[in-house]
């Protein structure tokens, strides 16, 4: 069975060939069809996001599956920034560690005190039959005060998990991935999965 993946995104397709590994699945990428453009993420929230990007790969490999995921930061003393625009927090082409820079500052000047995170995963799946699943993911933590680690991708280096001290960069993926917003998500989606292959 054919899977596509609706993402640019090397640090996801990795965490989902990861979370994918041992399923009888043939996993591409959107970058395989060079006639495919993802489309604009112009959803108000992250199930709308992910919903768009999976319908849009789903209509040009209908009879596989597709799945799509839309994630980001949210943090309370930012009210919710960067939530939705956590990929482009820093600017429409921001380098991650632009984004993460850009966040530390925002803390500093605007939530010295209140350093609650926590990252959100909608994922969204279509399958061959043309059928919609929806998964989420929730993973709570503070942001750190500075940048560590060289692991993972996008905001891992300043997100400290819940009752840990280590940043999520500075964790092993076999351990963020069991304990990720987009780890639960996808766990949630291999057990829908199991059922249809």
């Amino acid at each position: 069975m054919e899977l596509w993946l609706a993402t640019g995104n090397k640090g996801k397709i990795a965490e989902f060939q990861n979370l994918l590994k041992g399923m009888n699945l043939d996993i591409h990428i959107q970058s395989e069809l060079s006639f495919f453009s993802q489309p604009e993420e112009n959803g108000d929230t992250f199930l709308a996001n992910a919903t768009l990007k999976a319908k849009a790969l789903h209509a040009v490999k209908p009879d596989s599956w597709t799945v799509a995921d839309d994630s980001g930061l949210v943090v309370e003393g930012l009210g919710g920034l960067p939530g939705i625009h956590s990929a482009r927090y820093a600017g429409a082409n921001a380098q991650p560690s632009e984004n993460n820079a850009k966040l530390l500052k925002m803390m500093q000047i605007r939530a010295m005190t209140n350093r609650k995170a926590y990252f959100h995963c909608s994922l969204v799946a279509m399958s061959p039959s043309h059928e919609l699943f929806h998964f989420e993911g929730k993973f709570e933590g503070d942001i750190a005060t500075k940048s560590s680690g060289s692991g993972g991708f996008g905001y891992d280096p300043v997100f400290i998990p819940a009752g840990e001290t280590r940043t999520l960069a500075e964790m092993t993926s076999a351990e963020k991935n069991a304990i990720s917003h987009r780890g639960k998500a996808m766990r949630a989606f291999v057990e829908v999965l199991k059922n249809h292959l």
